[in-house]
C-alpha cells in the first residue's frame, strides 16, 4: 500500500499541490486535508525557494504512488508545477490524472515577478491532457484577470471569475472555501464515469462545463460567474 490509498477502488484521489511558501493552516488546501479523507498534500519541499525540476520530480512521484485516478487541487505557484509536469509526463487524456482544479496561478512572466518564480518561466501554454478548471480573483496582485483568462484558454481550461477576494488563500478570508469545494465535487464527477472508465475528451468538457456554471451559479453572487476562456466578453453561460 502506498501513502495514497483511495476511499474506494473507483474514487479518485485529491494531491493538494501548493505554491511559494507552502500552504498555513488557514489555507483552503490545508483545511481540506483535515476534513476530506481523500485529500492529501504533496510534500514538494524548498517551499521558500522552490526549483521547477524538483517540484515536478516531487509532483511526478505522488501521482505515480497513488492507488487510483488523481485529481490536482493546486494554488499560486503550484498550478505551474501542474501545467509544467502535464508539457513533460506526456500522459494521455484523462489517465493517470483525471482533472485539476487550478486556483490562483501565479504570473510567472510578467515582469515584476518575484526572482523565486523566474525558475518556472516561461509558462507552458499547450492544452493539459485532463479536465481542468481556472478560477482566478479579479483584484489578484499575482495575476491579472486578463492573463488568467489566456492561461486558461492555452490550458483548454474553463475559467470561473471568482470576483474580487485576492489571492484566494488565507488572507482573503474564504476559510474552508465552500465555493471552491463544490467546483472541486462538480469536478470529481466529471473526472470518470461511475464505470471508473475514462471519459472522452469532448464528453468531460461538455460535463465539466454544465457542472461547473451550476457550482457557480449557486455560489458566486447567485449568477453565473463562469466563462468560456475563448472569449473575452463576459458570459452567463459556460462555453468551450
Amino acid at each position: 500500500m502506498t501513502i495514497f490509498s483511495p476511499i474506494d477502488d473507483r474514487s479518485p484521489i485529491i494531491l493538494t499541490v501548493p505554491g511559494l511558501g507552502g500552504s498555513g493552516p488557514s489555507h483552503w488546501q490545508t483545511l481540506w486535508e483535515q476534513s476530506r479523507p481523500d485529500t492529501h498534500r504533496v510534500e514538494l519541499g524548498m517551499w521558500d525557494t522552490p526549483h521547477r525540476n524538483a517540484w515536478v520530480t516531487k509532483l511526478d512521484q505522488a501521482i505515480r504512488q497513488a492507488q487510483a485516478p488523481v485529481v490536482l487541487a493546486a494554488h499560486s505557484l503550484g498550478c505551474l508545477a501542474v501545467a509544467w509536469w502535464a508539457a513533460l509526463a506526456g500522459q494521455t487524456f484523462g489517465t493517470p490524472v483525471a482533472g485539476a482544479l487550478l486556483v490562483a496561478p501565479a504570473d510567472v512572466d510578467r515582469d515584476s515577478a518575484p526572482p523565486e518564480l523566474h525558475a518556472f518561466r516561461p509558462t507552458p501554454t499547450t492544452a493539459l491532457p485532463f479536465p481542468s478548471l481556472v478560477v482566478a480573483s479579479s483584484d489578484d496582485p499575482w495575476i491579472s484577470v486578463q492573463r488568467a483568462e489566456d492561461l486558461a484558454r492555452g490550458w483548454g481550461s474553463l475559467f470561473v471569475d471568482a470576483g474580487p477576494q485576492g489571492h484566494l488563500n488565507a488572507a482573503s478570508g474564504i476559510g474552508w472555501w465552500e465555493e471552491g469545494q463544490a467546483l472541486l465535487d462538480r469536478l470529481l464527477d466529471t473526472a470518470a464515469e461511475r464505470s471508473g472508465a475514462v471519459r472522452t475528451t469532448a464528453d468531460a468538457r461538455s460535463l465539466l462545463a454544465v457542472h461547473a456554471t451550476e457550482a457557480a451559479q449557486a455560489h458566486y453572487l447567485g449568477e453565473s460567474s463562469t466563462q468560456w476562456a475563448g472569449n473575452t466578453s463576459r458570459s452567463t453561460e459556460a462555453r468551450w
